[in-house]
């Protein structure tokens, strides 16, 4: 059995890919910042759950209803947890088909912060330019 702040990112995976407001909201502590690296449209720190919401909203519009996440491991600690992902999406012929890693903090079964960092910077950045 792994450590418990790597169900925390699982079921945040998990409740994204359901669109699940609800237990997305469970998992990001209030006061939560979102960085996402890049210089596209959807790069740059959000901060507080509301605002995070509507960054995880502009993403799946973006990428025109079409993201998909697919978690493939998870590494949790007492102060990181580690999260490699594949992300594929598809618009107007622009295919987006990268690995991802996301590394977050996590207090009291929430997430603080977190960082999302694509595998093909470039790749990520013209798909959501």
């Amino acid at each position: 059995m792994g450590h418990p702040n790597e169900d925390v990112i699982r079921r945040g995976f998990a409740a994204f890919g359901r669109g699940d407001l609800e237990e997305i909201q469970a998992v990001l502590s209030p006061g939560a910042v979102w960085h996402v690296a890049g210089r596209s449209a959807v790069s740059g720190t959000v901060t507080g759950v509301e605002a995070i919401l509507a960054h995880f909203m502009s993403l799946y519009q973006a990428s025109g209803f079409s993201l998909r996440q697919e978690v493939h491991d998870v590494v949790g600690g007492d102060a990181h947890t580690v999260a490699l992902i594949h992300e594929h999406a598809e618009r107007d012929g622009a295919v987006l088909d990268i690995d991802e890693v996301l590394v977050a903090h996590i207090e009291g079964g929430r997430v603080t912060e977190a960082w999302a960092i694509p595998g093909d910077q470039h790749a990520f950045d013209e798909f959501f330019a």
